[in-house]
């Protein structure tokens, strides 16, 4: 699937990538010097909610011609014919056509970019930003839909809270989609948490109350910088182990002939783990990056826990302790890519009406791109998920007590969770066919071959502990991403209060809630 390349065009494509990389990196931290100087000098009670959006949107422009030159033309062409369906179509069909034009769109452009220009160059390029652009035309699109077509009793909780009752106005919807602070790397946000912020009524709002209506604090504003200088630190921390260890254990070494010749199976499963820990962190450092981009504008904000202090996790991405210390895969999920996560569940999982996991599965494929080795990640990822949930619905309640008896099983399942992710992920960072079946040979499609056995011969039922009314009537994969709403507060402020009756229980999980 390579194509042939002379050694003077390859140097030019590294070369390209690399100088692509540092022009990212610059850009961002650009961003997040504006971002200060946002806050400070055109804050909400300081100038219009039209000169913020103004603002917001030309830096986002020039950031991101900085970074990717005309090619940034396709984020105003995506998001510009996207506006005018919108329009066009009305309310009762907008979703649909925008979801079926931005997703196509986007696929074009991952598909010319990969067969005809440079295949292999995964990171820095031009269709990055426009899968978030694309996160956030649908995700509008079908806000709008739920907001303005449909009735309030067809919606679910989170439909209602999330539902937009009016069309945006054009530099609205710009500045929603290419504003300055995640135009290159997100994350998504919902548009009405992205208009309270505009606006200056999000820092004015606090946690909901136990009756579950809108509360006002008498708070002043948080300030920022505590959690913004933390996320630094471990961008830092992220930066330094990816340019030193990374380049060290490389995951291309699992498929080395000689390596898999003469390694034993524990050597080969502890390089398949150290290899894949790896690879993180240079995903630590872009999330949490432009996280912190994000919370030094002043947006992020979610209100006070109950010790008083402030949290700035509202459009956080993942959580760096749970994601390494999973003690299932669903777990694991649950907190890595937390915010894509909450995208595949709006626009695809709850409106599926047949077969959503893998429904769900193949929309995250298509959305991440056209290379191979994302639609072995992802069909291998629909098996997993679905055998782990039956071994855990089977078997984890005859392990919660004794402590001692709980502690050995986290520690098989932490183990099993962290060889059993690496194992799947392997083609998505190899990404072309013949490496990834290579690989899965070398392992005799074990981790495949255990997980239709599971699927065959465990019966499907559900824990004691999931046994009531609620989670019978919503699926147990649906009901995962509600919880993880509620943890992170990706929802806008009025939509946690509606949900917060319903979804009492999560905060006794939450220290350890994980995507």
């Amino acid at each position: 699937l390579y194509p042939f390349t002379t050694d003077s065009s390859l140097l030019l494509t590294q070369t390209f990538n690399f100088s692509l990389q540092v022009n990212f990196v610059v850009c961002q931290l650009f961003a997040l010097l504006a971002a200060v100087w946002f806050r400070t000098y055109l804050h909400s009670s300081k100038t219009s909610s039209f000169i913020r959006h103004v603002v917001a949107t030309l830096l986002g422009l020039y950031l991101a011609f900085f970074c990717f030159g005309w090619y940034a033309l396709h984020f105003l062409v995506q998001s510009g014919i996207s506006y005018c369906i919108m329009i066009i179509a009305g309310v009762e069909s907008m979703h649909q056509c925008c979801f079926v034009f931005a997703l196509g769109y986007l696929s074009v452009c991952q598909i010319t970019r990969v067969y005809i220009f440079d295949y292999g160059q995964y990171s820095a390029d031009f269709s990055g930003p426009m899968m978030i652009i694309t996160q956030k035309i649908t995700s509008l699109a079908y806000e709008i839909h739920d907001g303005m077509f449909r009735k309030d009793e067809e919606l679910t909780p989170s439909q209602r809270g999330l539902a937009v009752r009016r069309m945006p106005s054009l530099l609205e919807y710009v500045s929603y989609t290419c504003n300055f602070m995640g135009i290159l790397a997100g994350p998504l946000c919902s548009y009405k948490d992205y208009i309270a912020f505009i606006e200056g009524r999000a820092s004015h709002m606090a946690q909901s109350g136990e009756n579950g209506k809108e509360e006002q604090h008498g708070k002043a504003e948080p300030s920022p910088n505590a959690a913004v200088t933390e996320k630094l630190l471990v961008c830092g921390l992220s930066l330094l182990f990816h340019l030193t260890i990374s380049s060290m254990l490389p995951v291309e070494y699992n498929i080395d002939e000689h390596f898999q010749a003469t390694a034993s199976w524990p050597t080969k499963a502890t390089y398949l783990y150290v290899s894949l820990l790896a690879a993180r962190p240079k995903y630590y450092f872009a999330w949490t990056l432009a996280d912190a981009i994000n919370n030094a504008a002043g947006f992020g904000f979610r209100g006070y826990d109950k010790n008083g202090v402030a949290r700035w996790d509202l459009i956080s991405n993942l959580r760096i302790q749970q994601i390494e210390m999973s003690t299932s895969f669903k777990m694991f999920l649950d907190n890595w890519n937390i915010q894509t996560a909450l995208w595949l569940k709006r626009v695809c999982y709850e409106r599926a009406t047949f077969s959503p996991t893998v429904q769900t599965f193949f929309l995250s494929a298509i959305w991440h791109g056209v290379y191979p080795g994302y639609y072995l990640t992802f069909l291998t990822g629909v098996l997993m998920t679905l055998a782990a949930r039956a071994v855990r619905n089977n078997f984890r309640h005859y392990f919660v007590e004794p402590p001692q008896l709980k502690l050995f099983y986290d520690i098989i399942t932490w183990a099993a969770t962290q060889i059993t992710i690496s194992y799947t992920v392997v083609p998505f960072v190899l990404l072309s066919i013949n490496p990834s079946f290579t690989f899965y040979r070398s392992w005799y499609y074990c981790l495949h071959i255990c997980s239709i056995l599971v699927l065959l011969l465990l019966p499907v039922k559900k824990s004691p502990r999931k046994k009531n009314t609620e989670e019978n009537a919503q699926p147990s994969w649906a009901k995962k991403f509600d919880e993880r709403e509620n943890s992170l507060g990706q929802n806008s402020f009025s939509m946690m209060n509606n949900v917060c009756n319903q979804n009492q229980d999560t905060g006794s999980r939450h220290s350890a809630l994980t995507q």
